[in-house]
């Protein structure tokens, strides 16, 4: 899903803090969940509210499929990637669209001069890291970022099959002064 975003709920903000083992900070949208329903990329404030440029708009959260993004970058998909960028110009051509659309959409909510011209994962020249570029194709969908859909094809993770760990967000955390005790029920 791409900008705008419908409201991020506690419940949300819990899941990805229980994700990322620190608590969320600056979400705006959750553009990708799993089948079951739990967030699976965040879109992050393009500058931080302590002031600092966040250029990651799209990232990936859901704990198996950073671990499966990690296991391709590690058996050197990238290199395979880059090589792909360099001999395929429909490949590139649409690898420079999805820089276009992240920073487009990265702007919509707000624009921060010192990310000027950057996206993420090494858009549009290289490939660099490919839990951004999944988390992009993720959200922006099938045929948005061609790298991103080539690491979610060879991933043993998918978005249609729940892998995700109980994360605890339905128990009241009572060193969360923020917690009450619906436990983020509505």
């Amino acid at each position: 899903m791409r900008p705008p975003f419908p409201p991020v709920s506690e419940r949300d903000i819990r899941i990805v803090s229980a994700q990322l083992g620190r608590r969320a900070r600056d979400v705006v949208g959750i553009p990708a969940r799993c089948v079951c329903g739990a967030p699976t990329v965040v879109a992050t404030r393009p500058r931080l509210s302590d002031g600092t440029p966040f250029p990651t708009f799209y990232y990936l959260t859901h704990p198996v499929a950073t671990a499966a993004m990690s296991f391709l970058e590690a058996a050197q998909v990238m290199v395979e990637c880059n090589e792909l960028l360099a001999a395929d110009a429909d490949v590139r051509a649409g690898y420079e669209q999805a820089h276009v659309d992240y920073l487009a959409d990265r702007e919509s909510i707000e624009v921060v001069a010192e990310l000027a011209g950057i996206s993420a994962g090494g858009m549009p020249t290289r490939v660099k890291c490919l839990h951004a570029l999944a988390a992009h194709a993720l959200s922006a969908g099938p045929g948005a970022n061609p790298i991103g859909d080539l690491a979610l094809e060879r991933s043993t993770w998918t978005p249609d099959v729940c892998q995700c760990p109980d994360y605890g967000v339905d128990v009241p955390d009572p060193e969360d002064p923020a917690d009450d005790d619906t436990g983020g029920r509505a």
